[in-house]
């Protein structure tokens, strides 16, 4: 296979993605007549106000700029004053008011979501509408808003998306007011955090902006370390009223301690202080490192005439380490506890080109917002599993209960068990969309799409034996899958504040699963698994600063492999899983001095097909609790003096398909003061888990459940000047 560098296939993608558009550009241009109409050199809507809750309008749902009130699913925004007000630093943080997503202890040391019920998400990230799919832990140091789409969203997004996308928008340089911000936060647990952001407009063509992030946190499990930093310029360059173009670079690295959490015992997880340790318990010898490297183009001309052409270019260079001690099952008869120990090492490298077109017309009294789209990718990546190695020689050690934690020497050798790997994988990605929103009169909108993918992955095995080679000697497996993406909207409006919708999608999952790294001699010559998605809903402007939301919903899985009983091969297919569900949403202001955001998921994620001995017809999928409801309340009762109150609450759920281990529902109560000591300087301060409350956040498998946090306080300051 010829690699390219990254230079050489930058260049190669930006031209030949507008290549595929230049004609339409040009044929439709002689028709068209320049203006002197100013292109923004980005596009974040929302309101100008910006304490408000309430974003009203995003292009992340059709890439084109489009009310939230008028898209045919649920769309979720976490905006820069909902995440400052509850000073989120994290995807989890994000995701606990996102109505119908849930986070599970990622077993890559990684941001694990559950959309849906679907829990092959953590390939569904992305950054300005651009793949971002390497395990780890994402911060919002730059983040301007959160955008959190469910429901198969592959039309826009391409392959996965199976359940719904994550994307953020990062702040970038603009011509609009000079920004100079910078944010401290001090709090529990060594709690130090340091975020700026600068911008400037530095003449009529240029304009720069910087965010940059320095973090030195411990945590409340034993011996735990958050080293975090980042930097993220960017220069805006307005050659001519019409055109803009965006040039990014970010460095970032997140360095922790991994900790994949307690046991269970009869059916719980077992009772432990909350800064218990399986394993050992110094940070140094359980690592989670992550360097990466991006560099990014957002080039946009405006033709006039409503002509936009669109190219984004991204390339990441990843560097991901984790080593782990994994408790395993406890033993009820001797009070023991076996601990296991693996280190992965992955590299990857991405690069994806997107070029998007769009016009309007007008026909026969249809007014046709129409996209036509071409995204190439190319991703590079390299596997190193090694299994730990005690001092016995053996895999795996049991330790008395009564002492989990203590020092465990481990060598970490390639070929200690059928799950280590050597090897790599590459990805190539061509797909073409097109899609059409069509307002036929003021009550009725149409919105149609149809998205064609070729995904074709290689992957090479270079251990000797394990999961993945047949024989001795390296093995070569690859897959070549034909991805259709369908979509179709249909909205009514009986009065302008309330929309009612219909919608189906469906979205395709490739065999090399979310990571890429799944692909094997069975598998390889499966078809893709297919998640179709029937949904209904509502949506109604209350207030014209507050939006209620709510969705009734049907997501089957297909194509899901299952036990052949005939041969004990996992090669043939079924109707694997039904999730069905109702989510409510509410967000924006109930009067000048009450701002809420909230929402409530009702999810019933059933299994439809024995896929494996824990896997069985009819059981609960894993990490999905029945009900969810989370309401965060900011009340100003002064201009300089608020107050904040959450609630969260979670039900019941399993830890796996197993339906073995519950992990028991609980409610927690957020709370935080603001006070505005002038209009530069403000003050914040945070309490997480206000009661004090015992319970389980989150688990992988029925062994490896996380405790939640106790009470945490935070202090922040803000600063514009």
């Amino acid at each position: 296979m010829i690699r390219l560098s990254p230079l050489s296939l930058i260049l190669r993608l930006a031209f030949t993605g507008a290549a595929a558009v230049g004609a339409t550009v040009q044929a439709t241009e002689v028709q068209t007549q320049k203006t002197d109409a100013l292109l923004p050199t980005i596009v974040v809507t929302g309101n100008a106000d910006d304490t408000s809750y309430l974003v009203k309008r995003t292009t992340a749902g059709t890439k084109t700029d489009t009310a939230i009130i008028d898209l045919p699913q649920s769309v979720t925004v976490i905006n820069q004053a909902l995440i400052k007000d509850m000073n989120m630093q994290s995807m989890a943080d994000v995701t606990r008011y996102v109505p119908g997503i849930g986070m599970a202890n990622g077993e890559g040391n990684r941001d694990a979501p559950i959309f849906r019920g679907s829990t092959n998400a953590s390939g569904d990230f992305y950054i300005d509408g651009v793949r971002d799919d390497v395990e780890y832990y994402r911060d919002l140091y730059n983040v301007e808003q959160v955008e959190a789409l469910t429901g198969p969203n592959a039309m826009i997004f391409g392959r996965g998306g199976s359940g719904g996308i994550i994307n953020r928008v990062t702040k970038q340089a603009n011509f609009g007011p000079a920004v100079r911000a910078l944010d401290l936060t001090l709090g529990s647990y060594q709690n130090r955090r340091l975020s700026v952001d600068v911008g400037q407009t530095l003449c009529d063509t240029v304009a720069i902006r910087v965010a940059g992030l320095v973090e030195a946190s411990g945590g409340y499990q034993r011996n735990a370390m958050l080293n975090r930093s980042g930097i993220n310029p960017t220069v805006a360059i307005r050659p001519d009223r019409q055109t803009s173009i965006v040039l990014g670079y970010e460095h970032f690295e997140d360095r922790r301690a991994a900790d994949r959490g307690i046991p269970s015992l009869n059916g719980r997880p077992l009772d432990l202080p909350v800064d218990a340790i399986i394993g050992d318990p110094d940070a140094g010898s359980r690592p989670t490192r992550l360097v990466s490297d991006a560099v990014s183009s957002i080039i946009e001309h405006d033709f006039a005439n409503g002509i936009r052409l669109s190219n984004k270019t991204r390339y990441t260079d990843y560097d991901k380490l984790y080593q782990n001690y994994n408790g395993g099952a406890i033993n009820a008869k001797n009070n023991t506890v076996s601990i296991a120990a693996y280190n992965n090492h992955q590299w990857r490298k991405n690069l994806f080109n997107q070029t998007d077109l769009s016009f309007e017309l007008q026909s026969g009294g249809v007014r046709h917002q129409i996209l036509t789209g071409l995204e190439l990718g190319q991703q590079d990546t390299d596997y190193l599993r090694k299994t730990g190695l005690f001092a016995s020689g053996a895999t795996a050690v049991n330790v008395p209960l009564s002492r989990t934690d203590g020092a465990l020497p481990v060598n970490y050798l390639v070929g200690g068990s059928n799950s280590d790997r050597n090897g790599s994988s590459s990805a190539t990605i061509a797909g073409i969309y097109i899609q059409d929103q069509m307002e036929l009169n003021q009550q009725w909108q149409l919105i149609a799409g149809l998205r064609y993918d070729s995904f074709k992955l290689d992957y090479t095995n270079n251990l000797p034996g394990g999961t993945l080679a047949l024989q001795p000697g390296p093995a070569h497996l690859s897959s070549n899958d034909n991805l259709v993406s369908p979509r179709l909207g249909i909205v009514f409006k009986p009065i302008q504040s309330a929309t009612l919708y219909a919608n189906y999608s469906v979205a395709s999952f490739p065999r090399g699963g979310d990571q890429l790294s799944s692909l094997s001699s069975v598998n390889q010559g499966l078809k893709p698994e297919k998640f179709t998605n029937y949904e209904i809903g509502g949506k109604l402007a209350i207030n014209p600063d507050l939006l209620a939301t709510i969705a009734v919903y049907r997501l089957n899985r297909d194509n899901v492999a299952v036990v052949n009983p005939a041969t004990g091969i996992v090669d043939q297919l079924a109707d694997g899983q039904r999730t069905n569900g109702v989510e409510l949403g509410i967000n924006g202001r109930l009067s000048s001095a009450w701002s809420i955001n909230g929402g409530y998921a009702h999810q019933d994620a059933k299994l439809l097909a024995t896929t494996s001995a824990t896997a069985l017809n009819g059981a609960a999928v894993g990490m999905v609790p029945q009900n969810t409801f989370s309401m965060w309340n900011r009340y100003d009762f002064t201009q300089a003096l608020g107050a904040g109150l959450g609630l969260i609450h979670r039900s019941d759920m399993f830890t796996s398909t197993s339906n073995a281990v519950v992990l028991p529902a609980y409610t927690r109560f957020d709370a935080a003061v603001f006070y505005e000591i002038n209009p530069k300087l403000k003050l914040q301060i945070n309490v997480e888990n206000l009661a004090n409350k015992t319970y389980f956040l989150s688990a992988n498998g029925d062994n490896n459940i996380t405790p939640g946090s106790p009470r945490v306080y935070r202090v922040s300051l803000h600063m514009n000047l």
